[in-house]
């Protein structure tokens, strides 16, 4: 039977898919426009499945603090690339998960992916994210979670770009300075809050390194480990929070800062895109060449 413009117009409507693939789902259901969405969906979740193999190192994260400040939550949702990053879809699909999260609780990803997609959804969020794969043609994926509550206390945070977030949990100061907090942590990527904890089995390794440095300066056994000691606490200050200079203000410590404040830090969060995937890089050239070598 014909297809109508009409048809294929609504079809496009409702699913967001091309032009294309509606009119040859249209075909294939004889004009039933019902019929072709749940052809369309089924087919769908075919392409995300083929997809699910590529590399996803792109992406943004999202964040959502509720208005009285005492929960947080944040996710890293990857895709292949930055064009696909910053389209509309993809940011709300980021954006509707942090409010899953906020309303659900899920411990995990995969508890999450399991969780409806709305709260009159039929969808789950994970077949959500597949019919998203099928719309925008790549690979996406939920990476990671945080979710922090403040009982008593004051939750904040920091976007850049939508590149990095950081979460923050105080207690007692304001919500100006969670801000400040979480906005010097994405700045200077403290990997804890204070030097107790750091892990053991870190600083042995680089007391080690140190030790191996000091020791080729020729100097007394006690002046190399006067030596050690004091790199040691160096590296301590640069790694956590506490010891590390304020970025809006270098003279002070965030730990002076907090201090003057009657403030002190639970725990912070920090996502950064792409963090330690491995981005698979295209060298056409080459690949052109061995191809050449190998004709």
């Amino acid at each position: 039977m014909a297809i109508s413009a009409a048809q294929v117009k609504e079809l496009r409507e409702r699913t967001g898919s091309g032009m294309m693939e509606c009119k040859k789902a249209l075909t294939e259901t004889n004009g039933n426009i019902e019929a072709a969405i749940e052809l369309m969906r089924k087919s769908g979740l075919a392409k995300a499945d083929k997809k699910a193999g590529r590399i996803a190192a792109d992406g943004l994260i999202a964040l959502q603090i509720t208005d009285d400040a005492s929960h947080g939550v944040m996710v890293e949702v990857n895709c292949e690339t930055d064009f696909v990053a910053k389209g509309d879809d993809f940011k709300q699909f980021a954006q509707n998960i942090t409010q899953r999260i906020i309303d659900g609780r899920p411990g995990s990803v995969e508890e999450l992916m399991a969780m409806p997609y709305g709260p009159a959804e039929d969808e789950t969020v994970n077949q959500t994210r597949q019919h998203l794969v099928a719309k925008i043609g790549e690979n996406v994926s939920v990476r990671r979670i945080a979710d922090l509550s403040a009982a008593g206390g004051i939750v904040g945070g920091y976007s850049h770009g939508a590149r990095i977030g950081v979460l923050v949990q105080l207690e007692g100061g304001d919500a100006a300075l969670a801000k400040d907090i979480a906005m010097h942590v994405a700045a200077s990527k403290p990997i804890c809050v204070a030097a107790d904890d750091v892990p053991t089995d870190a600083i042995e390794k680089e007391r080690e390194i140190f030790r191996a440095q000091a020791a080729e300066s020729g100097k007394p056994e006690e002046i190399v480990e006067k030596m050690v000691a004091g790199r040691v606490n160096k590296y301590l200050k640069e790694i956590t929070l506490l010891g590390q200079p304020f970025v809006k203000d270098p003279d002070v410590t965030v730990e002076k800062l907090l201090k003057g404040a009657g403030a002190k830090v639970i725990r912070f969060e920090r996502f950064e895109v792409g963090e330690g995937i491995e981005k698979k890089e295209e060298n056409f050239a080459e690949e052109v060449m061995s191809q050449v070598r190998g004709s």
